[in-house]
């Protein structure tokens, strides 16, 4: 799903320390708990493809659920980077 050329976003809902630590090459960190009531200013489209992950998988479970709440519709949540065997970058 990474390698299609649909626009999707990748986001990474961990803590700051962490997402400088190693992320998803491409992903922009939007941390769990700085999602509230307002929709995240990084995500306008509420149709595009979002993809979500965090340490382990709880938080971005919690942020795809918040952020499906708002009434955004494709929203990816993979779990964690813990598992992800692809390239990270820091």
């Amino acid at each position: 799903m990474m390698q299609r050329n649909d626009g999707h976003i990748i986001v990474d809902v961990r803590r700051q320390d962490e997402y400088d630590e190693g992320h998803i090459e491409g992903a922009i960190l939007i941390p769990n708990e700085s999602i509230e009531d307002e929709r995240p200013k990084e995500l306008g489209d509420l149709d595009q493809v979002i993809l979500i992950y965090c340490r382990s998988g709880r938080r971005s479970k919690e942020a795809a659920q918040k952020l499906a709440d708002m009434g955004y519709g494709n929203i990816y949540e993979f779990g964690g980077i813990n598992t992800w065997t692809g390239k990270i970058v820091s």
